[in-house]
């Protein structure tokens, strides 16, 4: 069994409205400080077999067709 961590985030220069949300809602609870939040999303995913190298392209191709908008985001694969 392969396990891997997707990370997805935006891409710089586009806009984070979720993360300027979070900032602002962090400075309302006296965290003062915070700047410049940026939210993402993580996909945690195990894989049957112990192909590495089969894993890490079927996960690149996963971010491609699915799991990430590399229009807008970018993505990267940890296998552990």
């Amino acid at each position: 069994m392969i396990k891997a961590r997707v990370t997805v985030t935006l891409k710089n220069g586009v806009l984070d409205p979720q993360g300027k949300a979070i900032e602002h809602a962090l400075a309302g609870l006296g965290f003062e400080g915070v700047s410049s939040v940026r939210q993402g999303k993580v996909f945690d995913i195990e894989i049957a077999g112990d192909d590495r190298q089969k894993a890490q392209t079927d996960l690149e191709a996963m971010c491609e067709k699915l799991l990430a908008n590399t229009v807008i985001e970018n993505y990267s694969v940890a296998i552990s």
